[in-house]
């Protein structure tokens, strides 16, 4: 299985609205076509709600 790279991401979230809880972005991630993977990170982020983009980013790379 390929690695989820911030591109994949970006695609997943497309037409994703902010502020959003982690329910709000699985939906159009499926929608969107994402990997199961990236689906899963998504669904186990350990924030409650997203302030924008960055803030998933971090939550599904773990970068700061």
């Amino acid at each position: 299985m390929a690695s989820i790279s911030p591109i994949d991401l970006q695609k997943a979230l497309k037409g994703a609205e902010y502020p959003a809880g982690r329910d709000d972005l699985v939906a159009p991630a499926k929608d969107n076509g994402a990997d199961d993977t990236l689906v899963e990170k998504l669904a186990d982020a350990t924030a409650d709600e997203f302030d924008g983009p960055n803030d998933v980013q971090k939550a599904v790379f773990g970068n700061a």
